[in-house]
């Protein structure tokens, strides 16, 4: 073969695809009329299928909203950052779609409504898969959460689409109740500790007596800050390990709370290094000092500890977090599938292309047959098949 005909001319190129118009002219009517009934018979089957309602149903989640912890920030001090950390979320939404797609809200469906017979499902995991795949739950852009519910009943689809929204205010109270519960029981522990404790240096501080020089020191000016300070280093630290739960330690508030705590422990140290008196009425002021700084310490923890369990016997009292329905949902009156005339143009359309290669590759076929040289290679490749055929059998 020379240089010369390995070069295809473009008169060559033109007479290949008009070669191919010729085939598809050809065969017009195979893929005209071929394409058309595949189109009228996926149209025909198309009325077979039962038609599909979607309902709708949108609402507004809770906002994040200040507790009763965070009402009283001002006012507790150290601990009020154990409110302030625990609340607010990036972004809410995501929060409400997951719990609308958790277990216990599906189940509670399930249950209610009897899906698994419902479905025609034996196991409750097939229910399940079936109830995710017609009720769609998705969180738009403009802060909304969206329920879309088909079946073949459209006042079931509505039902359905509500029933979310109702399962999910009942498990909001009933987390909001939980989490409340357990503030309350941790706070009830503490402040029953620090109450006795409180107790026992209040009868310890009777028991030392009172001087006329201790009453010249002033204890309560001159101790009464000292164990607040001393009440504030151990909020601090509470606060602390409490963010040691969702914070890095390289975080910029885990860090800045570490710097606020040594700063409290060093003014801590220099209050208590100082020179202690010599004489004996001196060392009987600073043991009744000392008392009283114990009973002011735990009386300050007291006073914290009730705030906050009262905080928490106030969240616990609340119904829980109160769901907007924007949207709720309806009987459509229109069905939202199947779509007949898509689905026969769809139909047309791939069986168009079926049989368009179809006729390339039987016409590719038949002037295969006419080459002796093709020919040959048809015959060998068509042996080796049915001889791997034959193989594979035996």
């Amino acid at each position: 073969m020379t240089d010369s005909d390995a070069i295809v001319s473009p008169d060559e190129a033109e007479v290949s695809l008009l070669d191919l118009l010729q085939i598809v002219a050809d065969n017009l009517r195979l893929l005209v009329g071929g394409s058309l009934l595949a189109g009228l018979t996926a149209l025909g089957v198309s009325f077979a299928i039962p038609p599909t309602f979607t309902a709708s149903t949108s609402f507004m989640p809770p906002q994040q909203q200040a507790s009763g912890a965070a009402s009283l920030l001002s006012s507790l001090g150290a601990l009020g950052g154990l409110a302030g950390a625990a609340s607010g979320l990036k972004n809410p939404s995501d929060q409400y779609v997951a719990l609308l797609k958790s277990r216990s809200v599906q189940d509670a469906l399930i249950d209610r409504f009897d899906l698994m017979k419902r479905y025609d499902e034996k196991y409750r995991q097939h229910a399940t898969k079936e109830l995710e795949q017609r009720a769609r739950v998705q969180a738009g852009k403009d802060g909304l959460i969206t329920i879309n519910a088909d079946d073949e009943d459209p006042q079931f689809a509505a039902t359905l689409a509500n029933a979310h929204v109702e399962e999910l205010g009942k498990l909001l109270s009933r987390l909001a109740v939980t989490e409340a519960q357990q503030r309350r029981l941790f706070f009830e522990k503490q402040l029953s500790a620090t109450k006795d404790k409180l107790v026992k240096a209040e009868q310890t501080l009777r028991s030392s007596g009172v001087s006329a020089s201790v009453l010249k020191s002033s204890p309560v000016t001159a101790v009464e800050g000292l164990a607040k300070l001393k009440a504030a280093i151990a909020a601090q630290e509470i606060k602390l390990a409490s963010m040691r739960g969702y914070l890095a330690e390289s975080a910029f508030e885990f860090k800045q709370a570490q710097t606020e705590l040594a700063a409290m422990r060093s003014q801590m140290a220099r209050l208590e290094s100082a020179d202690p008196p010599s004489s004996a009425s001196g060392q009987a002021d600073s043991d009744y000092i000392s008392k009283y700084r114990d009973f002011k310490y735990f009386e300050t923890l007291f006073e914290l500890f009730s705030k906050q369990y009262e905080i928490a016997r106030v969240d616990e009292s609340r119904e829980g977090a109160v769901i907007q329905v924007v949207d709720m949902a309806v009987a459509p009156e229109l069905k939202s599938k199947p779509k007949k005339g898509k689905i026969a143009i769809i139909a047309t359309l791939a069986a168009a292309f079926a049989l368009l290669m179809f006729v390339f590759v039987r016409n590719a076929l038949q002037g295969a047959a006419r080459d002796p040289i093709a020919a040959d290679k048809l015959a060998k490749l068509g042996t080796s098949w049915r001889k791997a055929v034959g193989s594979n059998r035996s």
